[in-house]
Parts: C-alpha cells; structure tokens; sequence
C-alpha cells in the first residue's frame, strides 16, 4: 500500500515541497577499489603551446590535454565595428520553421553510457543530471541519444557481472563489442523520471538475418513514449569500407534492408508502436563515396516516400572534418595549427549546412523532421587546440543557429570517452583524487546558450542576417517567435586582446524599437582558451572543478535605446545574446534549473563521508553496493532501507525508490 501511494503521488506531481527536516543523502560507498572508468590515450600529435606550463607533447587522456594553439592574427585592415542591424516588426525573409528550444541535444556513444548517465538503474551520476537539467530549465526538455558505432553489433543479455550494464570487448580493435543488460534502459527511465529527458536509441545493423529487435522490444516497454525514434543504422555509407557489407553495397541496399526490418518489425508483437518510428539514414554524408551515398541518391532511391508511414525523421551525420588518421592511422594526416582558422569564419559553417537544404526540402515535403543526428567539431575524437578550446564554444553556436535557419529540428553533439578532446562533458578518471568533479567542455556552453536563443515557447524562428557586409568573422541572426523579434545572437571571431575589434552593433525594428534590452555575453580571454569560459558572469570552472551547476553570480547587463537605436558591443573574441523584449527574459530567468547536490563539498556535516582509500581509485561507478552512510548524522542505519533511499534538493524533496528500486544519486 505504501508503495502505491508513494509511486502515485510521485508520479502526480514529481515533486513535493520539503519538510523542515535536516538535508539527506544517502550514498552507497564501493567494495571494489579498483573501478575502473575509460582509459588513457596516448597521443605524439605536436601543438604549438601558448598558454602556461602547456607541454609541448603529451601523453595523457586527450580529454585533459594542456596544448594550446597559437590563435589566428586580427584582420587586416580592420573589420567596421560599427553597423546597423534592422529588423523588422513583421517579420523577415530566410525565417526558418518554428524550433524547438531543445534542438540541441546530446549524442552518448553506447559505450560509455555507464560513465556517462550513472553505473546503473540504482546509480545516477549527479554531474550528468545538473547538467541535463540545466538545459530542461533553458528550454523545456532535452534529447539524448544513446548509439553510435558501439551500437551496431550490441547484444542484449540477461545480466552481467558485479551488476554492471554494459560490457565492452577491448580486444576488438577499433570499434568494441559490447554487451548490454535492459537496465540501461531503466537508468534511462530513471533519469527521465527525473528530468523531462527524451532519448533515441538504435538497432544493430550489422547482422541483418534477422534483425535484433531486443533493443525496441525493451526500449518502447520500460522508456514507453520517452522513445522517441529509434535509428536504422549508424552510417551506412561506411558499411563496405569496413568490411560489413559487400562493395556493391548502395543506398538502394540499404532501402531494402530497412524495408526487411519494418516487415520483421511489422510481425512482432513485442513492438507495439510500428509507424512514426524509424530513423533514416544516418549517413555521414557520404563522406568517402559522395557521388554514391549524397543524402539526395539515399532519398532518391524512394525510402521516404516507400516508408512515409513508418519513418519517425530524416537524419544525416556530419563532422566539418577528421583526426584519423592520428587515432587510426588512416587518411590524410591532419596537423590542427593548420586548420584552426577554418573553425573561425561564418564561411564553413554556411558551406556545410547549404549541402543539407536539398535534404530539408525533402523532409519538409513528407512533413517529416530533419536531424543532425551526431556532429562535433571533428570525428575521430577531435582536435587537441580546437575540439577543447573556446574556438569551438562559438563554432559550436554558429554550426547550430546555421542548421536552425536552415530548418534542421534539431541537432546531438556527440560525447566520447576520456580519449576524445571534443566532449561537452566528462567525467573524471579513475584516477582523480576529487571526487566525482567533471570536465565541461566549450560545446556544452553552446549547448546552454543555444537552448536560451531558442527558448522553451517551441515557436522560436531563425534567420541568418548576413550582416556587416556579409562579413564572415562577424555573424549574427534574429530569433522571432511568429513574427515578432525577440532576440538578436551577435558572434565575433576575432581574437584581439587589444579589443580594437570588438564591434557594435546598431539594433533598430522599424517602429517598434524598446526602450532598453538585456544582454548576456559568452565570453574568454582568447579562442584558443581552455575552461573557465564565463556566459553572464557564470561558468563550470576548468577541468576537474564542475558537479554540472553554474558557479558564480549571474551579471545582465541593461543597454539603454537611444532614437530607436539599442548598441550593443560584442567583445573579440566574444558571443551576446541580446533579449529584445520583457517576456523573452523572464522565460530564461524566471525558470531555475532543478540542481542535485554532489557530496564533493568539505564540510563534515551534510556531506557524504567517503573512506579515502576508496576516494583515491574511485569515482562511483560497478560494485556499489550494500554500504550506507548519510549526511544526517547517527541517522545512516536508521528507518531506511536498501530499498528506499531520501535525497533532497533546495527547496524539494523527492521520494525515490517506489519507482525506481532506490535509485542514489551519485
């Protein structure tokens, strides 16, 4: 009965107000000390190193590399750093459909999941959800996919040892095997239980004699409609080249593949939801057999209009460009000096997105989405200098308000393991002494900002202004919700630490121009910066200082309107986000995000106690089971169970464990 109650009120209103009670969180301590959480990379590649005590070379996890690169010089002659910026109050040409504010998301590769999202069902990692829920708060959701290459020869299985989740084959060279339990996707549940968290999952593609269909068999019974769609395989156009399909292998191929699993889907009882639920094609663009594997002959060959019915969303993957060849040995070696500036110009990101507007007519035609299902700054983990600099932070926003005036719906930025520079997110190694403090990454500050562009309304249109003459390292694009302006996004790519240029830009609506706007800047000292950017004042610290909140007091600033006239300065290098009305600013700040506290804090009282030997080789994930502790003092072995647990937010307290089996935040 009290079950009942419980998972009833819980599931009414999620939260309830606290009782004056003293703050709980109960945590479980691991028996095993030696967890073992990603790996270290090796890495020769040479940098150029500017910023201090930066190594020359380096051989640690690339996720923590020190090398900077030099950054571009300014232009010259100078840029105009003055110029108008008119809108209009009816609207503008090149509007984009209305977006919604969780357009950019998150895409986990399937391997990681258990570092990334929490060990298992019962242990969530706190990081991730402060992090999540900082996006729900700017937005009203957010998407994650859990796939990629690790997805396409996954296996379900019964259980794993030690209750663990997934299990990776590390003696396959380059993409691991893995296996996985369905209490992956329970933690995926869990975290939506949460969090308003939606997830897309994919089908193994590799064995097509039958298809496994475990994945939307358990996926669609535990995750019900947070399943968003699930994706029919994970880059096709790469199939022959690594040998898991014939060389004749062609789009046409592929269409008939998918139209074999929606008939194998078709006679299975176990999948209950059958149309609206396939991701197609996921190709990357055809990047190694463009005349072939072009997103327009995948959509020639018919499989839209053959599976209309079927089909969830369009999908394509895309990086601007490769490291292989320093991570596989293979193609063209890349040195990231040399191509630095090509992350610095609203140029690139144009060029690609104009590849994907025959795509989008497609899409818009069967009344289907069009999704960047994965991207970053550079497959094959990224660039040292690039991928983890401020660089990337502002290509980050540019790529994704360029695919949002494109009409893209939305877009994932990819997360690797400790052997990726470009993550927007990590968590520390095994080996860290500070307990559970991740790395934020510059595409996750992207990631924040795009989400408060874009808003929670989901009416939210974009246009590129193609302002300052056209000027590529000074771009900016207006935000209306119908026909109204209500946000100006003003990017500068200039890294000048003299500031001579910096830019002003003259906003004006015709007739309609306010009184004041508001102004948040994204800002760092220079493009090649590591960590501790700042958005309004606030930042995640550099690596190994974040627990997924926002750290510091948030700084606004109010620019007075002159004649019709708002100037607002943008610094160099530097991003603001201008609000032009009342309503467009208090839909950001008068939303929090729900924060989940972490143990990693020093006082005594109200802190998780944590035996040091374990801190030392730990950072909470396998094996955590049956030891208590609590930040209530005398109170760890008291009315609470295994099967309960209590942990409390600032002004919330949320009852775990009659859905969840006592899931513990870690």
């Amino acid at each position: 009965m009290l079950l009942s109650l419980a998972f009833a009120a819980l599931t009414a209103v999620s939260y309830a107000v606290a009782a004056a009670t003293p703050p709980q969180f109960t945590v479980y301590h691991p028996h095993d000390p030696n967890v073992i959480v990603g790996g270290t990379t090796t890495t020769s590649e040479t940098a150029t190193s500017t910023g201090p005590g930066a190594a020359a070379t380096y051989t640690g996890a690339a996720a923590y590399d020190p090398r900077t690169l030099n950054p571009p010089a300014p232009p010259s002659p100078p840029i105009t750093t003055s110029f108008p910026v008119q809108l209009s109050a009816g609207g503008i040409s090149g509007l984009s459909i209305p977006l919604s504010g969780s357009f950019m998301g998150f895409s986990i590769e399937m391997s990681i999941a258990q570092q990334i999202i929490g060990s298992n069902s019962s242990f969530l990692n706190v990081p991730f959800l402060n992090l999540m829920s900082n996006i729900v708060a700017r937005a009203g959701s957010v998407v994650i996919r859990v796939g990629g290459n690790t997805q396409e020869n996954a296996v379900l299985v019964n259980e794993l040892p030690n209750g663990t989740i997934i299990r990776k084959d590390t003696s396959v060279k380059g993409t691991p095997t893995i296996d996985y339990t369905s209490d992956l996707m329970q933690m995926m549940a869990n975290v939506s239980q949460l969090l308003n968290a939606w997830w897309y999952l994919g089908i193994p593609f590799f064995n097509t004699s039958p298809f496994d269909l475990s994945i939307a068999e358990k996926g669609q019974a535990i995750l019900g409609d947070r399943l968003l769609a699930l994706q029919a395989a994970n880059e096709p156009d790469l199939y022959n080249k690594h040998g898991h399909r014939d060389q004749n292998y062609s789009p046409s191929s592929y269409m008939s593949e998918v139209g074999t699993l929606i008939d194998q889907t078709s006679n299975n009882a176990d999948v209950p939801r059958k149309d609206d639920l396939w991701l197609v094609a996921s190709s990357s663009t055809g990047e190694y057999n463009e005349n072939v594997w072009s997103p327009s002959a995948i959509w020639g060959t018919g499989i839209v209009d053959n599976f209309e019915k079927q089909l969830n969303a369009l999908t394509v993957q895309r990086y601007p460009n490769n490291n292989c060849a320093a991570v596989y040995g293979t193609g063209t070696p890349v040195v990231p000096q040399d191509v630095f500036a090509d992350y610095l110009t609203h140029t690139g990101v144009v060029s690609l997105a104009a590849q994907y507007i025959p795509s989008s007519q497609v899409a818009l035609s069967h009344g289907k989405p069009l999704i960047m299902f994965e991207t970053n700054s550079a497959s094959c983990s990224g660039f040292v200098g690039i991928s983890d600099a401020f660089a990337s932070a502002l290509w980050g926003l540019d790529w994704g308000l360029q695919l949002a005036a494109t009409n893209f719906s939305g877009a994932l930025f990819h997360v690797g393991g400790q052997g990726a520079y470009y993550n927007p997110f990590t968590p520390p190694p095994t080996n860290q002494s500070s307990f559970r403090q991740w790395s934020v990454g510059p595409v996750y500050y992207s990631a924040l900002v795009m989400a408060e562009v874009l808003g929670s309304s989901n009416q939210s249109r974009v246009a590129d202004l193609n302002m300052n003459g056209g000027q590529p390292l000074t771009p900016g694009y207006a935000i209306y919700e119908g026909d109204v302006p209500t946000k100006v996004a003003l990017l500068n790519y200039i890294d000048d630490p003299s500031g001579a240029q910096a830019y002003t830009a003259q906003i004006s609506i015709g007739g309609a121009s306010p009184s004041s706007v508001r102004v948040k800047r994204l800002s760092a000292s220079s493009v090649s910066q590591k960590g501790n950017y700042t958005w309004a004042g606030q930042t995640f610290g550099n690596n190994f200082e974040s627990d997924g909140r926002l750290m510091g007091d948030e700084n606004v600033d109010t620019v007075q309107c002159n004649n019709g006239v708002c100037s607002v300065t943008v610094p160099a290098p530097g991003f603001a986000l201008v609000f032009l009305t009342d309503n467009a600013f208090t839909a950001i700040e008068n939303t929090p995000a729900m924060t989940f506290p972490t143990t990693a804090v020093t006082a005594t009282v109200n802190t998780a106690r944590v035996i040091p030997s374990v801190l030392a080789s730990s950072n909470g994930h396998h094996d955590m089971t049956g030891q208590w502790d609590t930040t209530s003092p005398g109170s760890a072995h008291s009315v609470f169970s295994a099967a309960w647990t209590t942990r409390t937010l600032p002004g919330y307290s949320i009852l775990l464990g009659a859905i969840m089996g006592a899931v513990l935040l870690m």
